[in-house]
C-alpha cells in the first residue's frame, strides 16, 4: 500500500460525477497497490445507477449508508436499507437504484482496483452536454470488461419507476 491517508473523512474524496447519481472517489487503486478502490454513490429518488450490466473483472461490495436501495441481481430483486451489505460478484448481471422517496447513499468497495477509471472516462462523456453518446459509453465500457444489458431497461422503468439521469 502507498503511504498516505489513514482516515478518510466524511467530506473527503474526489467528486467524479455529480447529479442524480454521484460518484465520489474515496480511495483509488494507486493508494491501495491496485488491490481495491472505494467509491461513494449518492442517489436521488427514482434514479437507476446504471443499465443492468455484468463485470468481467471486478467484484463489488456495497454498503448502504442511507435510504433504500433496490438491487437486481441476476433474475432476483432485493431491497437493502441502511446498514445492509450487497455483494455483486463478477459475472453476475446486476444494477441498483434508489427505491425510496429520500436520497440514498452507498459506499462501494471494488476489487481489484482499476474500475474507478471507468467513472473518470464516463464523466468526460457525460460532461459534453446533450444526450449521452451511447456508442462512446459502450466503447469505454468494453475496455473495462463491462457489458450492458439494455434489453432490461424498459422492464425496470415500468416495474420500479426508475430511470437513468
Amino acid at each position: 500500500m502507498a503511504e498516505g491517508r489513514v482516515v478518510i473523512g466524511p467530506g473527503e474524496g474526489v467528486p467524479v460525477i455529480e447529479g442524480g447519481l454521484g460518484v465520489v472517489l474515496k480511495l483509488s487503486g494507486v493508494e491501495t497497490g491496485d488491490s481495491f478502490s472505494i467509491v461513494e454513490h449518492p442517489m436521488e429518488p427514482g434514479v437507476l445507477a446504471a443499465p443492468p450490466h455484468t463485470h468481467a473483472n471486478e467484484d463489488e461490495l456495497s454498503f448502504v449508508v442511507e435510504g433504500t436501495v433496490g438491487v437486481l441481481m441476476g433474475e432476483e430483486v432485493y431491497e437493502a436499507g441502511p446498514g445492509s451489505y450487497v455483494l455483486k460478484p463478477r459475472g453476475v448481471p446486476h444494477t441498483f437504484w434508489n427505491a425510496g422517496p429520500e436520497p440514498a447513499r452507498i459506499v462501494e468497495i471494488i476489487s481489484p482496483a482499476g474500475f474507478e477509471r471507468y467513472f473518470e472516462e464516463l464523466a468526460e462523456v457525460l460532461s459534453a452536454g446533450g444526450p449521452p453518446d451511447v456508442a462512446r459509453i459502450e466503447e469505454i465500457a468494453g475496455r473495462y470488461g463491462l457489458t450492458f444489458h439494455w434489453e432490461r431497461m424498459a422492464e425496470l422503468s415500468e416495474r420500479y419507476g426508475v430511470g437513468l439521469v
